[in-house]
């Protein structure tokens, strides 16, 4: 008579997902370490082709002593040698084998192997449903346990708990993670970007004495108005194809808003906005007879009494996102064309003309932005994703 307790069907797709998203996945057991390299060659934790000490000592006819363990890529530890290894032994064995088996080890050990990842700045993860296993459970940067099969004692100990006792739950965890940090980051950085087209007109009504590009009001306009749904809308992108194959990030210095995200929002697309901004305001303002070298040290006049008067004659697939850009147009038009909000938002009708201007610069950000991310995907790693990689 023989009894098996096989494994789910989808832990073998997960534990692939894992690998490919840079996750190490090490099986920590109580099992015996025969029946424990079973299940872990079974399920993939083991990959085909990988060979223990144990493997490379069968294949080559001698002792398992005369074996270089850093010749084996996967290795099975028995508790009891884990008993009696320092912990620089113990970050060996972490450090050089990729698959990792340890059987018949105790809660003890098991919070000693989880002190071990953390030792080499790993953001450790553990599941477990025993009372046994809630040491490890505390100690783990995050804590997974079972819902279902799960005592109440490991319940409490972990940060989170799998309502389905599945695997292939966490990684399917760690992908809408990975999506909504990508998310947040496109958010931000969309948002990001306008600051500079709206503090640059500032800066050189302060510095230069021209007429004020824009508003206070249109900026609040913008901000609270046009920009507002589109940012939104920016939570809703589906994952990108290669979400579960980059390794992952380093909490140290890849953080939701980077010097990279910043370079990107400010110092490139940010100021071609800005620059479109400009052309059409100067475009604007020759067109009335204001020509570039006549605004110099304007606004001090147009800021005098006699002429400060508002009556004066001075003049993709994601649907929510496709909904984000028509509705800031539909407001932008709106406004700007609406009778009687001119005034109070200090603003005045468009000619046809005038949409047509900053065209160029929105072709411009379209095709930076394309050669921008065919670099990255032609070079992985390269000096392009370095840099402007976000």
């Amino acid at each position: 008579m023989s009894m098996i307790d096989p494994p789910r069907a989808a832990v073998p797709d997960a534990v692939g997902k894992c690998r490919s998203a840079g996750i190490k996945v090490i099986m920590v057991t109580g099992d015996h370490p025969i029946t424990a390299r079973a299940i872990a060659k079974g399920v993939g934790i083991i990959s085909e082709g990988n060979e223990t000490v144990e493997d490379i000592a069968a294949r080559l006819g001698v002792p398992v002593s005369k074996v270089n363990p850093r010749d084996a890529k996967a290795c099975v530890v028995h508790g009891s040698d884990l008993r009696d290894m320092t912990p620089a032994q113990i970050d060996e064995i972490l450090f050089y084998h990729t698959e990792i088996v340890f059987a018949r080890t105790s809660p003890q050990q098991k919070l000693i192997i989880v002190e071990g990842c953390q030792r080499q700045g790993q953001i450790v993860a553990v599941t477990g449903d025993g009372v046994n296993d809630s040491p490890a459970l505390k100690k783990a940067d995050i804590g997974v346990a079972m819902g279902i099969a799960g005592s109440d004692v490991s319940k409490q100990a972990a940060d989170m708990i799998l309502l389905d006792d599945n695997f292939a739950s966490i990684v399917t965890g760690v992908e809408e993670g990975r999506l909504i940090f990508d998310n947040l980051k496109k958010s931000i950085a969309y948002t990001l970007t306008s600051n500079i087209p709206e503090i640059s007109p500032f800066l050189v009504f302060i510095l230069a004495d021209i007429p004020l590009p824009l508003g206070t009001i249109t900026i609040l306009c913008i901000d609270l108005g046009t920009d507002l749904v589109p940012a939104i809308s920016l939570a809703y992108e589906q994952a990108e194809s290669d979400i579960m194959k980059r390794q992952p990030r380093d909490p140290k210095h890849d953080k939701l808003v980077n010097d990279r995200l910043i370079s990107m929002a400010y110092g490139q697309i940010g100021m071609i906005q800005a620059s479109a901004g400009f052309f059409t305001y100067f475009v604007i303002m020759a067109e009335n007879g204001f020509w570039p070298s006549r605004l110099l040290g304007l606004r001090k006049e147009w800021d005098s009494k006699s002429v400060n008067d508002l009556e004066d004659s001075y003049g993709q697939e994601n649907h929510h996102l496709t909904f984000g850009l028509f509705f800031e147009t539909t407001l932008a038009a709106f406004l700007s064309y609406c009778p009687g909000l001119d005034k109070g938002l200090r603003m005045y009708p468009l000619h046809f003309t005038w949409w047509i201007v900053p065209m160029p610069f929105s072709l411009a950000i379209f095709v930076y932005d394309e050669v921008r991310k065919y670099q990255i995907r032609r070079s992985p790693g390269g000096w392009v994703e370095r840099e402007t990689y976000y």
